[in-house]
């Protein structure tokens, strides 16, 4: 136990402390003249042109797109529609108190696309494809 090295931590050099810092005295790792060396300097600051500075080139839109990407509606499977009632009128309402659709994903938009087979006769009143409307329309 008495056999262990001795591990010696120094702390980090003081910057600016005078030359028994042992990180410079005069100069203190800034460098020789000029503007950074006397003190700090605003991260936006570029010097005294005015006109075409980041914050002149950058629109001010903060945040606000005008170009938001479109989302797309929910797609809910044919055969899914098979855990409704025959008879039922298809709807959001019902989607979600059957469990098909979450309430969160509603606001989204409902689409009823092809897969799985329909056995019962359903009353369908939100969006669907082409192909599920000729499925729906033979029942």
């Amino acid at each position: 136990m008495n056999n262990l090295p001795k591990i010696v931590s120094r702390g980090k050099k003081r910057v600016g402390r005078g030359y028994g810092s042992g990180k410079g005295g005069h100069t203190s790792g800034r460098g020789q003249k000029g503007q950074k060396t006397r003190g700090s300097v605003n991260v936006m600051f570029e010097g005294v042109k005015v006109r075409k500075s980041l914050l002149h080139r950058v629109p001010m839109h903060r945040g606000k797109s005008k170009n938001k990407p479109r989302q797309k509606p929910v797609t809910v499977k044919l055969g899914e529609l098979n855990k409704l009632k025959d008879g039922d009128k298809v709807n959001v309402e019902s989607l979600i108190k059957a469990g098909i659709l979450d309430r969160r994903d509603a606001v989204r938009g409902v689409k009823i696309v092809s897969g799985g087979k329909l056995e019962k006769k359903l009353t369908v009143e939100v969006d669907m494809s082409e192909r599920v409307r000729s499925q729906v329309e033979k029942l």
